[in-house]
């Protein structure tokens, strides 16, 4: 009975081992939020609206998941697809938030005990020499050995949990990393293909330019043979249509590497991008408004990000401080232990201990106060930026609804002068044709429409780019709102 009465024992000793560490892990499970912390107050004054928004529903056409449709471009929209899968700047964003999570599992399993399986065989033979000089031939020992072991640091403070906490919100500011990467680089595509139609329009406007200016060389020359015209006037013109001829190079340069910026984009070498292109005159202008200043804040992904990286470095700043209070630390190890493999798991062969354990810093040189100020520093650090992130944001929508704005109303002037510009352009070269048109007036008024079709293609680009530009500072597509049921009212 004794044996039997001994493994009882042990087995009511485990049993009540078992139940004390619960316990006491109850207990610093809520003991754990003493040191919590809360996020500090940016003390931000949002306002009631934007500066530069016209007056309306705040809710009238915000920005759709997919707002790059709007632009009716199906060119555009395959790119954008494209991009969102194949993007390498992208795809190493979300290695990124994988790693945080990678990161975020390791700090949560200090929360968690610690278990491991031991077994062992240990052969050892004792010397077979005595102190008389005799031999006795020694003795062989087997001991065998299967044991389990576990341990697990009592969060009473709650740092472990707090680094844990850290640790996921650096996480969650990975995945809004990757949000503002995805926006920026869809924002990149669209920004280069207009500029590839913006260059293609500029491109056919030069050579039709080059064709009027070859034009009015040749009613030049015929003038100068007829002794109307002199050779000046010759050389003016040629001078007008070497320039034309000179603009064209730079704008093939322009195509071509705002192709290959498209290439890098989808992730593809530029000999195999093919871009059909065509016109801005073929893209729609798509009707955006901004809505609330405070619905900025749930949407933009740069905010989010900054958001989450202040919460992580809030809960820091609680794990730092716990470390000041004594850490408290219980380890068990149970299993059986004989010198006979046949009898290692009999009863007899039982063994346990249990230790616990209490650590309490008393000096460490200042290294725990160092690192508590340093959290403290930094979370005051990202509290700034946070601020400035949100205050950056109102300025970006009302940058991009005044550039909308004053694009718009540069591009109608702009159109006003292109066609008084091609209007004096045809009477100059039907004056010239029937000999009645002075010379310098000819120039002047070639001059100023190559100018203004020049400068209407660059107008219109600067159109699409403010649209371009806020969309990505209202932070991409919007999901669309849930209405209210009627029987909800």
């Amino acid at each position: 009975m004794v044996p039997g009465g001994r493994f009882g024992l042990a087995v009511r000793a485990r049993r009540l081992a078992a139940r004390s560490l619960i316990a006491l892990g109850l207990v610093a499970g809520s003991a754990g939020c003493i040191l919590t912390q809360d996020i500090p107050d940016p003390a931000l004054d949002v306002p009631q609206g934007y500066k530069a928004a016209r007056l309306g529903r705040p809710g009238d056409a915000l920005p759709t998941l997919d707002w790059w449709r709007g632009f009716r471009s199906k060119e555009l929209t395959q790119l954008m697809e494209e991009a969102q899968t194949v993007n390498l700047d992208i795809a190493a964003a979300v290695a990124r938030f994988r790693q945080a999570d990678a990161l975020a599992r390791q700090a949560g399993a200090a929360l968690l005990p610690t278990l491991n399986l031991n077994g062992s065989e240990t052969y050892s033979r004792t010397s077979g020499s005595s102190a008389s000089g005799l031999t006795n031939g020694g003795r062989e020992v087997v001991n065998y050995n299967a044991s389990l072991s576990a341990s697990y640091q009592l969060d009473f403070w709650g740092q472990n949990r707090d680094a844990a906490q850290a640790a996921e919100e650096t996480a969650v500011a990975n995945r809004f990393d990757r949000e503002v990467v995805a926006l920026t680089t869809l924002a990149s595509v669209a920004n280069a293909y207009f500029t590839v139609l913006a260059t293609q329009d500029r491109l056919r406007t030069a050579q039709r330019n080059i064709a009027s200016a070859e034009r009015i060389l040749n009613a030049i020359k015929e003038r100068f043979k007829a002794g109307t015209g002199s050779d000046l006037d010759v050389a003016q013109q040629e001078s007008v249509l070497a320039n034309q001829r000179a603009l064209v190079p730079p704008l093939r340069q322009t195509l071509d590497q705002s192709i290959n910026a498209l290439a890098v984009l989808v992730s593809r070498p530029p000999e195999s991008v093919r871009v059909s292109g065509g016109s801005l005159n073929a893209v729609a202008i798509p009707r955006v408004t901004p809505g609330l200043p405070s619905e900025l804040l749930t949407q933009r992904p740069d905010i989010r990000r900054q958001e989450a990286q202040l919460a992580s470095a809030t809960a820091n700043v609680g794990s730092a401080r716990a470390q000041f209070f004594p850490s408290i630390q219980l380890t068990g190890t149970g299993g059986y232990q004989s010198q006979a493999l046949v009898s290692l798991f009999q009863p007899h062969a039982a063994f346990f201990n249990l230790v616990g354990s209490m650590t309490q810093p008393i000096f460490d040189g200042g290294r725990i106060l160092g690192n508590f100020e340093y959290t403290k520093a930094r979370q005051d650090e990202l509290l700034q930026t946070y601020r400035k992130t949100v205050v950056q944001s109102f300025t970006d929508v009302d940058n991009a609804l005044v550039a909308i704005r004053e694009t718009t109303r540069r591009l109608q002037l702009q159109r006003d002068v292109l066609s008084s510009s091609r209007r004096a352009f045809d009477l100059a070269e039907q004056q010239l044709k029937a000999g009645t048109a002075d010379i310098v007036t000819v120039l002047n008024t070639q001059l100023t429409l190559f100018q203004a079709e020049d400068a209407y293609s660059q107008a219109q680009l600067a159109r699409l780019s403010a649209i371009v530009s806020l969309y990505q500072a209202l932070g991409g597509g919007w999901e669309p709102k849930m209405e209210r049921p009627v029987d909800a009212l």
